[in-house]
């Protein structure tokens, strides 16, 4: 088995002094084969990296590297930490409102870095899209029409400013006032001028605050209706029909004190009976103090006010009747505003399967009204405190706790 042969390595500095004296026996004296000694002599001089300058430049390498190596630590240390914390808030960074001086600063990091890390990447990062950037880079850039909101580039399907101006022309016409604005936008397409859908007609008059040329006059109404200035002064009644689940009918009929807003009396019938408003009169009426004046009765002309028995009961003196709309302008509303919080605010929250049940909600709703609800034009009094007169001090005592609640709330 042959042996390998051993290369031998010769100091440079040998080589570089056979090399420039061409004397070969300096090295031959030393024992190193004559061989070895031509072949330095036939080849160019190499350059050679002394001991010393490799250590200076190593030395710098490593403190660079260091200084990198620092660097990078507390970079990864800070992106670690918001990581975290984005991770912790949870942030909807897809809705997100940006102002825009940020979105500029936000911009010109994405545009710095998508050549090291590359544009998907930062956007996934960054949670934000790919159309998202395009908007803001366009919106950077700007447009130079001065005249429109947005870039043409933007949206290139919208109107031009001719036909913003055929839409603006119909909308404010007088001989066009009794089209309907959708109407009006097919109008416009039959007469080739503006070929728009309704929808971008309507966001146009929006947007714009065009005004329809559409005055319409009516009758003086009145303001302020009749008001009472003592309880028992005017009453109203009316009935109202309700409707069960079996389609069946029951009739309600009461009596409300215009002044204090209270449910004098009140009856269920099974039946349209015009003696049950004689008998819801009679009832309110014991709350008449003996001597004092008769009160007014105000009711619609309907055959259950005005027949036989409640004429007789008229006729004895204890109740004066106004019919509204007949003999004076007022309408009865005031019983009817009850019949529609009555109905919509409690009866039609339940089953109302029996005649039973409608005198069950019903009795518990008046006491509630007459004795708990606060009215708001009474300034927190219910309608028994006005009627009785024992709630005076309520408004005032209202205005104190809630200047004491702002103070306690500083």
């Amino acid at each position: 088995m042959k042996s390998k042969r051993i290369q031998r390595i010769y100091d440079h500095r040998l080589v570089e002094l056979v090399q420039q004296t061409g004397d070969p026996s300096i090295a031959t004296r030393l024992g190193i084969p004559r061989s070895t000694v031509a072949g330095w002599l036939r080849r160019a001089p190499s350059p050679v990296t002394t001991a010393g300058t490799a250590d200076d430049s190593m030395a710098e390498l490593r403190a660079k590297v260091a200084r990198l190596e620092e660097r990078n630590e507390r970079l990864s240390a800070v992106l670690r930490s918001l990581f975290a914390l984005l991770r912790i808030l949870k942030p909807d960074r897809a809705h997100l409102r940006v102002p825009a001086p940020d979105k500029a600063r936000l911009l010109r990091a994405i545009l710095r870095t998508q050549d090291i890390l590359g544009l998907r990447r930062i956007l996934a990062v960054v949670g934000l899209s790919a159309s998202r950037l395009r908007a803001w880079r366009q919106a950077e850039r700007g447009c130079l029409l001065a005249d429109q909101s947005s870039c043409p580039s933007s949206s290139p399907t919208r109107l031009t400013p001719d036909e913003v101006s055929a839409v603006r022309e119909m909308v404010t016409s007088p001989d066009l006032r009794h089209v309907p604005t959708g109407r009006l936008a097919l109008l416009a397409q039959r007469m080739g001028t503006v070929f728009a859908s309704p929808t971008t007609w309507c966001r146009l008059v929006r947007e714009r605050g065009w005004r329809r040329p559409r005055l319409r006059v009516h009758p003086a109404q009145q303001k302020v209706g009749i008001r009472a200035s003592r309880p028992n002064e005017i009453w109203h009644i009316d009935t109202t029909l309700i409707r069960l689940l079996d389609n069946t009918h029951v009739y309600l009929h009461a009596v409300i004190d215009n002044y204090s807003r209270r449910i004098l009396a009140w009856r269920l019938a099974d039946r349209f009976d015009p003696s049950s408003s004689v008998e819801v009169l009679v009832e309110a009426g014991k709350a008449v103090e003996a001597g004092a004046p008769a009160p007014t009765l105000l009711a619609d002309a309907g055959v259950e006010n005005k027949n036989k028995a409640v004429d007789e009961l008229i006729a004895s003196g204890r109740l004066k009747r106004v019919l509204d709309q007949t003999e004076l302008q007022f309408a009865n509303s005031r019983i009817e505003a009850w019949w529609r919080i009555l109905k919509h605010q409690w009866l039609f929250l339940h089953a109302l399967d029996s005649a039973t049940k409608v005198r069950s909600l019903v009795a518990f709703y008046v006491t509630e009204h007459n004795s708990r609800l606060p009215h708001s034009a009474f300034r927190g009094q219910t309608p028994d405190e006005m009627f009785f007169g024992t709630g005076e001090s309520v408004p005032d005592a209202l205005v104190t706790a809630r200047a004491a609640a702002r103070r306690t709330r500083l």
